[in-house]
């Protein structure tokens, strides 16, 4: 009997080989956005090793909207050249290519991480201005956000339409929408960031526009047969906060829309937030968004082993796993996972030889 984690998963017009997705992973190795022969190998490493999909790690719609100045980019066409390099390799090789769009908002210009990860002041080199719903930092003593304006709200609009219009040149067969981890359709969701009084702030529709707008603009560009999907923050893990109920919601408004799954992360948006970490700890935010939502759901959050994976989706947990530091650590996880679960899974004909034997 094959294991649930290595059934092939149909969405749309693409079928995944099988349910293990690596997560978007941020690199901070390009310059002006550009990927280079590091996130050809990086990802490239995991298509040979077997994984269903992978998802680039946050590719910034517009220069603003990086996290840092080393994140990659998709906001002009230069940047598509080696985008579809990439992508051809991934696809030669029998995985998916997925990206994810994004912008940081007011948790943008900061340092790589190996360098502190502070936020750099606008005014010094390699920092800029950042925007978000209100003029509220994300933590003490930050460089506060400037409140984006009804024209900034259109601008971001049009930077995540061109984006998609590009992650299609780029050969990407799925896009997901980064709105999780603080950035910013996160913080227009959350009335803690969001201390709006115009159609996008306060009441739990207005929170919500932006991402639903934005969507609408993706899907003039982006095929119907191709598929979308959305990351979110299930909980704030912070008293007032976003939550699971307001989550649930969401995703019922995003499964009309058209969006097909939706990556059930958390926190982010809370500086000072207390998240209790251990193994599958968000595993059920994505079973109870898969129930009360009716759509499909991936999991993720330190899920590493094969049969912890397998279980989640036995019980109805969620539809795929979707894996970050496990795949870190080791890109041949898919291949190892297929030993221990007891099923035959193809290796790359240049590895036959190291393949376990029974």
């Amino acid at each position: 009997m094959t294991p649930r984690l290595f059934s092939p998963y149909k969405i749309k017009s693409l079928e995944l080989r099988n349910r293990i997705v690596v997560s978007p992973m941020c690199e901070y190795s390009s310059t002006d956005g550009f990927a280079d022969n590091w996130h050809l190998v990086h990802l490239g490493s995991r298509a040979v090793g077997g994984a269903g999909l992978i998802i680039t790690e946050a590719n910034a719609v517009s220069p603003e909207g990086r996290i840092s100045y080393a994140d990659l980019g998709i906001y002009k066409d230069e940047h598509i050249e080696k985008l579809k390099e990439i992508t051809d390799f991934i696809h030669v090789h029998g995985a998916i290519a997925g990206t994810q769009l994004a912008h940081a908002g007011r948790k943008a210009s900061h340092q790589r991480p190996w360098e502190g990860g502070k936020q750099i002041p606008s005014d010094q080199i390699n920092g800029w201005i950042t925007y978000a719903p209100s003029a509220i930092p994300f933590a003490d003593g930050e460089e506060a956000p400037v409140e984006l304006d009804k024209a900034g709200i259109e601008k971001v609009k049009a930077d995540f339409k061109a984006a998609a219009a590009r992650a299609l040149k780029a050969g990407f067969k799925l896009i997901e929408l980064h709105a999780a981890h603080g950035y910013l359709i996160h913080q227009f969701l959350s009335p803690l960031s969001n201390q709006r009084t115009d159609d996008y702030g306060g009441v739990f529709e207005n929170r919500v526009r932006l991402l639903l707008e934005i969507i609408n603009e993706v899907k003039q560009v982006w095929p119907g047969d191709l598929p979308l999907f959305v990351r979110i923050s299930a909980t704030d893990w912070t008293d007032g906060g976003w939550d699971i109920a307001q989550s649930i919601e969401l995703s019922k408004l995003l499964k009309e829309k058209g969006v097909d799954l939706v990556d059930c992360s958390t926190g982010g948006n809370v500086a000072t937030a207390k998240i209790p970490v251990g193994p599958g700890y968000q595993v059920t935010f994505a079973e109870q968004i898969r129930k009360g939502a009716d759509i499909a759901t991936g999991a993720v959050g330190m899920i590493t082993e094969a049969k912890q994976a397998d279980d989640i989706l036995q019980a109805g947990q969620a539809d795929l796993i979707i894996m970050a530091r496990e795949l870190l650590r080791d890109p041949y996880f898919p291949l190892r996972a297929a030993h221990e679960l007891g099923y035959d899974i193809k290796w790359p004909v240049q590895y036959e030889r190291g393949k376990w034997h029974k």
